[in-house]
């Protein structure tokens, strides 16, 4: 099977670039292990534990490639301020999406939601969808590059773009060098449902363990559902994994400092270890690589899915310009110009967030003194916290077309 482009995996973000290529008149093979299906959606159903928080910026990219109505017919919950505190001193700092005019801080919205929304435009467009497809092997062969699927099907075209998620079988039998290290740190997610109401407010809690967010959800105008990420040690969370659902509801709650009232109703965890990973290059001739499979971030700020939609906006626009232009899309030097404009953005906000998360655990006091005055300083100054904002909000930046105003 020959193709222009093959796109390895179609999880969130490299459904986006099929959607964001689609009437590009390129071949294009869209591959992916699961049955690409879409199941009908009910209300009334449990959230899902994997949850997004998307930005603005996210928003107009789904706008844009008609996925968005699909999200908001089934669930997203909308959210305008946050709310964030250092649980082992005095300070706090809140955001508002009113600070920079803005109706909305961005939406909680489930990864399942935010895939089948992208999955219906998808079969509705001429992208070759081939779902149930596990990448076995991948080698060069001429200027093309051969995939060997586990059925013994075969692939090939001069481009392959890796979204193929964290562990991206397409990085690893490419050979693609990356800097990892561990967190040491394991995020506890599930949705719960709490005494009082969230009032659209997003809250964020640094205890001395890691940082724990209660993200709101709403279902069907019932907003006491939040998602919640815990991150702490692994030793802490295996306890925590081990507790029935009372007493895990309990601990829940004294860790959030009952903000939001008891912790009425827990459903099931998953617990997920951290750690970061970053592509010491996204593209070598022939290949590129985008979301988690080219890096991926704490939890802390919700912002891996929108660094991913990015990724994927930016690729897309560099490939149609060159596309126009007549020139080779497997070159190095027009792949190289989107590493060029993701990378040190991708870097910056990797940075920021291993920044914050050594600050807020680290225990000297006069640490803990500044990351408390810190907090409280910038709480007194409304131009820096809507510098903060229209970073959340990806209003910021080198911002590819489908993301801009």
């Amino acid at each position: 099977m020959q193709a222009d482009l093959i796109i390895v995996g179609a999880g969130m973000v490299g459904s986006a670039l099929g959607l964001a290529l689609k009437d590009s008149g390129l071949e294009i093979i869209l591959i992916d292990g699961s049955p690409l299906s879409i199941k009908p959606f009910d209300a009334e159903a449990a959230f899902e534990p994997r949850v997004s928080a998307l930005s603005a910026a996210s928003q107009r990219i789904l706008q844009r490639l008609g996925a968005w109505d699909g999200v908001a017919a089934r669930r997203a919950s909308p959210y305008g301020e946050m709310q964030v505190w250092d649980g082992s001193g005095t300070g706090n700092i809140h955001f508002s999406a009113a600070s920079v005019h803005a109706e909305v801080l961005g939406h909680i919205v489930e990864n399942r939601v935010i895939q089948e929304a992208l999955l219906e435009p998808l079969h509705d467009s001429g992208v070759g969808l081939l779902p149930n497809a596990r990448l076995e092997r991948l080698r060069r062969s001429g200027d093309d590059w051969l995939l060997t699927l586990v059925d013994g099907r075969e692939l090939r075209a001069p481009l392959v773009i890796a979204a193929d998620g964290a562990n991206s079988a397409v990085r690893r039998l490419a050979g693609c060098a990356t800097r990892e290290w561990d967190y040491l740190h394991h995020a506890i997610v599930t949705s719960v449902r709490c005494e009082q109401p969230h009032h659209r407010t997003a809250w964020q809690r640094f205890t001395d363990d890691g940082p724990l967010a209660f993200l709101p959800l709403d279902r069907q105008g019932d907003e006491h559902w939040c998602s919640i990420v815990w991150s702490t040690t692994p030793e802490q969370a295996t306890r925590l994994m081990a507790l029935d659902d009372e007493a895990f509801r309990v601990e829940l709650g004294k860790a959030f400092e009952h903000r939001l009232g008891r912790v009425e109703a827990a459903d099931p965890r998953l617990c997920i270890p951290l750690r970061q990973r970053h592509a010491k290059r996204y593209v070598e001739p022939g290949l590129a690589l985008i979301g988690d499979a080219a890096h991926t971030i704490h939890p802390l700020a919700g912002q891996g899915v929108n660094l991913g939609f990015l990724d994927a906006a930016v690729l897309a626009e560099v490939l149609l310009h060159a596309h126009g232009r007549g020139e080779r899309l497997a070159d190095e030097r027009v792949l190289s110009r989107f590493e060029r404009r993701r990378m040190p953005h991708n870097l910056g906000m990797m940075a920021a967030m291993e920044g914050f998360q050594r600050l807020f655990q680290a225990d000297p006091l006069p640490l803990r003194w500044l990351r408390n005055a810190g907090l409280d300083l910038v709480d007194g100054l409304p131009e820096a916290k809507a510098l903060f904002v229209r970073q959340a909000l990806g209003l910021s930046g080198d911002l590819p077309e489908l993301a801009r105003v």
